[in-house]
């Protein structure tokens, strides 16, 4: 099956996940979405910011696949317009002598990233980790106060309180909004409070498929965790840096 021109799709059978990319070049889209397609994927195409932006606020998908370098609008921009009311896992395609900009990617909230040229192995891998941690797409989150599912205990320490079957996050009673990632790494971590995570504990943790992550992935999603605390507690210093160890929480 080809690939379907950009802003068009293949359309989702039931079940099936989809996942939308957004890159100026056209080979890689063509490449990238017969290769998704044969994996089972539903796929929608952009070939640039502005138009995929309105698209996937309206309809979004499980995941996209933004480039960095894009005419219009880049990916740094549209993740960031996007962010703005959505939590959908993006991973970010960049070149290989961009290190800065994955570590902002990853600071603004991408899910992971991937440096050019890439394998498209590596790429399905790092999606299939991703969908499986994230669950079902778009399914209608009941309130707090519902029963929690049996295998998915909530956590609360403090005034931390996490529901792992919901994806919901609160300090303070105040909502937190959190990537799958994110969540992933703070479930890890407060899971059991003053024990010392190392970097790689916490990238098994939310990367659990044997996929390589580099260490700047995890002290990137720690920062922008805690900058989503602070936003709603500016006192906020929970999770602590153990130089030379790793990361822990402190529910004091």
């Amino acid at each position: 099956m080809g690939a379907e021109m950009a802003g068009e799709a293949v359309p989702a059978g039931e079940g099936q996940r989809s996942i939308a990319l957004v890159d100026d070049d056209r080979n890689i889209l063509t490449t990238l979405s017969i290769a998704l397609q044969a994996e089972g994927y539903a796929t929608r195409v952009y070939s640039d910011g502005e138009a995929a932006l309105e698209a996937l606020r309206k309809n979004p998908p499980d995941l996209a696949v933004f480039d960095i370098k894009m005419p219009r609008m880049d990916g740094m921009e549209l993740l960031s317009r996007l962010r703005e009311t959505s939590d959908l896992p993006v991973i970010f395609l960049t070149s290989k002598d961009e290190e800065e900009d994955e570590e902002a990617g990853l600071a603004m909230g991408a899910d992971d990233y991937i440096a050019k040229p890439f394998s498209q192995r590596l790429l399905l891998a790092r999606i299939r980790t991703i969908l499986r941690r994230s669950g079902p797409a778009h399914e209608a989150q009941p309130d707090l106060a519902s029963p929690p599912a049996s295998d998915s205990p909530i956590i609360e320490r403090g005034r931390l309180r996490m529901d792992p079957a919901r994806h919901q996050v609160t300090w303070d009673g105040k909502p937190v909004s959190l990537t799958v990632t994110e969540f992933l790494i703070l479930e890890a971590l407060a899971a059991r409070p003053g024990v010392i995570k190392s970097r790689n504990q916490l990238m098994d943790a939310a990367y659990p498929d044997d996929v390589f992550v580099d260490d700047r992935t995890v002290d990137s999603h720690i920062k922008r965790l805690r900058r989503k605390f602070r936003a709603v507690d500016n006192t906020f210093g929970a999770i602590e840096t153990l130089y030379g160890a790793g990361y822990s929480f402190s529910d004091g």
